[in-house]
């Protein structure tokens, strides 16, 4: 069988490695490259929709899972299904649910889903005057894609003014932020929260914990994610019952009622607050790099969860979890998620004995190089969070290239 991966990070990595790893025999192909990717597919670059939908009818790919976000929101799942082409991902209009932040809070509005109070804006000067008003902290997000990075938590009135000056009058994001979001803050802790659904069964994944900022005690600027841990305490059973009833149930009964056929994974950004489970935000693709420990935990085959979700086949599945912890450590080039230099040669990576997921690297010369600002996910299952932590950060001191950069406090107080 032959199965096409799209994208090119470490959520990619990790899918095609554990696609691999249930079905050996299968020949993987990727859209993208990097130096981890390369050793277990045969990997092609192309840019857009139409190249890739080429390149999957010409080389009879069996089946195809898309990574990037960019790709579910421009249709390549629209354009795969024209061609009859089979394909795990949300259509076009359903990655409406992450490409737009004002379509996602309107839709919980309208369907009781949990989430903060907010206000839309398409004139800064608005936002401003709205802004000016208020004395808590507030929240300010960009309306369309910007990998990750486009929200602003302003704990003061001036962040928040400056966040609206970045997003809408200096357009730091370009059209992203022509409209944006003005939220309430919540306080609480957070919870990602992914779910497989083939628009009549939602299935959920257990609860990770993604640690956003750039460094210790979530100080920095926000990144695409600096590492994950998953369980989580705060994410018990009873949250997550609670979290299937007033988020998963209630997002696919509105998905049926607005006739948007959702088949892939929907993932909610969660709050908890003392009131319960709040909606941050919704992903429509598998998180990065919640995806990296979720593929270790997973005991069942992924591929055959994928094509049951395609062919609307949730409910016959049995979906088996290690019920192990696992976890997730980003290595960053230095100044990452701003300026940040590449080119620098990996070493250490043959000594350690962790499972490491590659994103921003390749080869030259025969030599691993970093290619990016995530550079890999070194990555550990163990009994416990605890254990899982001590081996991860054991073999993390193994790796080595210059200015690297890694959170020391992932998987603590979870």
């Amino acid at each position: 069988m032959k199965i096409l991966v799209v994208g090119s990070g470490g959520r990619e990595h990790a899918i095609a490695w554990k696609i691999l790893n249930d079905n050996p025999n299968f020949e993987l192909y990727c859209i993208g490259t990097n130096a981890g990717i390369s050793e277990i597919a045969k990997c092609v670059e192309l840019k857009t929709i139409e190249e890739i939908a080429d390149f999957a009818q010409q080389s009879k790919i069996d089946f195809t899972v898309v990574g990037p976000e960019a790709f579910l929101a421009q249709g390549i799942v629209d354009e795969f299904s024209k061609r009859g082409l089979k394909i795990f991902g949300p259509n076009k209009k359903a990655a409406q649910l992450e490409s737009s932040k004002v379509f996602a809070k309107q839709f919980m509005l309208k369907y009781g889903i949990p989430t903060a109070d907010f206000a839309v804006f398409d004139d800064p000067n608005e936002a401003t005057r709205f802004v000016e008003k208020k004395d808590e902290p507030l929240v300010i997000k960009a309306d369309g894609l910007a990998a990750g990075k486009g929200t602003f938590v302003a704990k003061t009135k001036q962040e928040a003014l400056n966040a609206i000056d970045l997003l809408m009058r200096k357009k730091i994001f370009k059209e992203a932020g022509a409209k944006i979001v003005v939220e309430k803050f919540l306080e609480g802790k957070e919870v990602s929260a992914l779910a497989f659904c083939d628009g009549q069964t939602v299935v959920p994944m257990p609860g990770c914990m993604d640690y956003k900022r750039a460094y210790d005690n979530d100080q920095g600027p926000n990144t695409g994610g600096m590492g994950c841990v998953s369980p989580v305490s705060h994410y018990d059973k009873q949250m997550q019952h609670m979290t299937y009833k007033l988020v998963f149930e209630r997002t696919l009964e509105g998905l049926q009622k607005e006739g948007i056929d959702y088949r892939g994974v929907i993932y909610a950004g969660l709050m908890i607050t003392k009131q319960g489970p709040f909606v941050l935000e919704y992903n429509c693709r598998f998180g990065d790099p919640e995806t990296q420990v979720l593929m270790l935990l997973l005991k069942s085959n992924l591929l055959e969860i994928l094509q049951a979700t395609v062919e609307r086949q949730l409910s016959r599945m049995k979906v088996d979890w290690f019920g192990k912890a696992g976890i997730c450590v980003v290595l960053a080039s230095g100044g990452y998620p701003e300026n940040y230099e590449i080119g620098y040669e990996i070493k250490g990576l043959e000594e350690c004995k962790a499972i490491v997921f590659h994103a921003g690297t390749k080869k030259v010369n025969g030599k691993c190089v970093t290619n990016g600002g995530r550079v890999l996910n070194v990555c550990a299952v163990g009994e416990t969070v605890a254990h899982a932590r001590e081996i991860v950060y054991r073999e993390i001191k193994k790796i080595h290239f210059e200015k690297m950069h890694y959170r020391t406090d992932i998987g603590l107080n979870v």
